[in-house]
């Protein structure tokens, strides 16, 4: 994923014939599209320095993206008519290799951020983790993080305990996959009980053995893990050997259903076969069993725990604390990803519309809407990279109360939406460039917790005083 390149325009765009063979001067090309806004020796202009370690709108594979087919809302235009794969490609690592050898590095988190409402002031608040994904309070002292290769640790009083928790269970850590995420019951004083969702992988002989989404539950007792229940596999012919799109987010509603997520797990026309699980969203009592009003209960060849189908993948989910509503955000392609409200046995319409394309520039779909199929409340485009979702609820950012917490990897932000009714009013980015955010919770204390990738930590947002106008 990579920053922005606002490329100056320059003269006319025309291609000359180049020999099929003739080397590239990436440096040149550089000078006559880029220099102009980036500076002639990448050091920032009219737009952002390329050797600083900071990159806005992603890095890595999407330099090349932005390059080739722009950023148009912010003024970046696309070079794909006036420059060829091979140039686009060879001017990003001419870029990467500059920052490299200016030894650039990324900047510590943040330790003051300043909205519109709050100056808010930002601890890393666990450090130590590897590759954490998902955070949930049990109680007021007391949390969960999930980590991808397989842990789960324990953090009291804002101190990680040395030894994840033993005895969970054993996931998939390939691609995508991993043990992603925790959740406490809404009555887990009472009851203890803890719910997982991981890549599961098949027993299988040979190599690339299929797996899926599964969703377990269990208690935590002397830090091991024990009396597991599994409350959703799917069935093993539908296992596939993709190692991507696993959804796998777990939200409670007001009667205490339990949703969670599957992405299409790569093959988009599975999104739309209500007789497969991936591409959807489910909803299953705490202890598995079906709710008598799910709606394709009674449908013949359908799954009974579907919820909703036609989602890509979903790795946000949220229920709205007044209201109970479901709101989940799921990526896009290049382009589109996706903030919907989502009613039971609704069509969300993937691949039969889109408001991206595919990672080669094709066309998915040449709809953006179509009778029977719910449009995105909200969308962005391009993508942010969409991953965790939560309501703010506390008493420390009054102000806040209602409103949603969308954390973006790609786009390394947490941005704060005000939502009414069914529409998004208005958004605020409020954290940006700390890190890839996996997870956003507002915290029993008032705070907002954020997950962050590369650095592999958890911040914590508390006020520091109000804005006054």
């Amino acid at each position: 994923m990579h920053r922005c390149i606002l490329f100056a325009l320059s003269g006319l765009f025309t291609c000359a014939a180049v020999a099929q063979d003739a080397p590239i001067d990436a440096p040149a090309i550089f000078q006559q599209r880029c220099a102009q806004c980036h500076g002639d020796k990448l050091q920032g202009g009219n737009a952002q320095s390329m050797i600083d370690g900071v990159w806005q709108f992603g890095a890595g594979g999407g330099l090349k993206n932005n390059i080739k087919h722009g950023i148009t809302h912010l003024g970046m235009p696309a070079f794909e008519a006036v420059l060829s794969d091979a140039e686009i490609g060879a001017v990003a690592d001419y870029i990467l290799e500059a920052e490299h050898t200016a030894g650039a590095v990324k900047p510590p988190p943040p330790t003051h951020l300043q909205t519109l409402d709050y100056e808010v002031n930002v601890e890393t608040w666990v450090e130590g983790l590897n590759s954490p994904w998902a955070i949930d309070f049990l109680d007021n002292d007391t949390a969960l993080i999930t980590e991808k290769p397989g842990g789960l640790r324990v953090v009291r009083q804002g101190k990680l305990e040395e030894a994840p928790v033993s005895g969970t269970p054993a996931v998939l850590y390939e691609g995508q996959g991993g043990l992603l995420d925790v959740a406490a019951d809404p009555e887990y004083a009472e009851n203890g009980w803890i719910y997982l969702a991981y890549s599961h992988v098949l027993d299988e002989p040979g190599e690339n053995p299929p797996a899926m989404t599964r969703i377990v539950r269990g208690k935590i007792e002397n830090n091991t893990w024990t009396g597991e229940e599994v409350l959703f596999e799917a069935e093993h012919e539908h296992y596939l050997k993709t190692r991507h799109h696993y959804g796998s987010r777990i939200v409670f509603d007001h009667k205490n259903n339990l949703y969670f997520s599957i992405g299409e797990r790569g093959l988009q026309d599975h999104a739309q076969d209500l007789s497969r699980p991936n591409g959807k969203v489910h909803r299953i009592r705490r202890d598995g069993s079906i709710p008598r009003d799910n709606p394709f209960k009674s449908k013949s060849g359908a799954l009974k725990t579907i919820y909703t189908y036609g989602n890509r993948n979903p790795q946000g989910l949220a229920i709205h604390p007044e209201t109970g509503q479901l709101w989940a955000t799921e990526h896009g392609p290049m382009g589109g990803d996706e903030l919907n409200l989502l009613q039971s046995g609704l069509n969300y319409g993937w691949p039969l519309t889109c408001y991206g394309r595919n990672y080669d520039g094709r066309p998915i779909s040449e709809f953006t809407s179509k009778p029977g199929i719910e449009d995105a409340t909200h969308y962005w485009r391009p993508s942010v990279g969409v991953c965790g979702l939560d309501f703010y609820r506390g008493e420390a950012f009054k102000k806040w109360q209602g409103h949603l917490l969308a954390g973006a990897l790609r786009y390394e932000s947490v941005e704060l939406l005000t939502v009414a009714g069914e529409r998004v009013l208005h958004s605020e980015t409020i954290l940006k460039n700390a890190g890839r955010v996996r997870d956003v919770s507002s915290g029993p204390d008032g705070a907002v917790y954020v997950v962050l990738n590369g650095p592999d930590v958890v911040l914590r947002l508390y006020p520091e005083a109000e804005r006054a106008y």
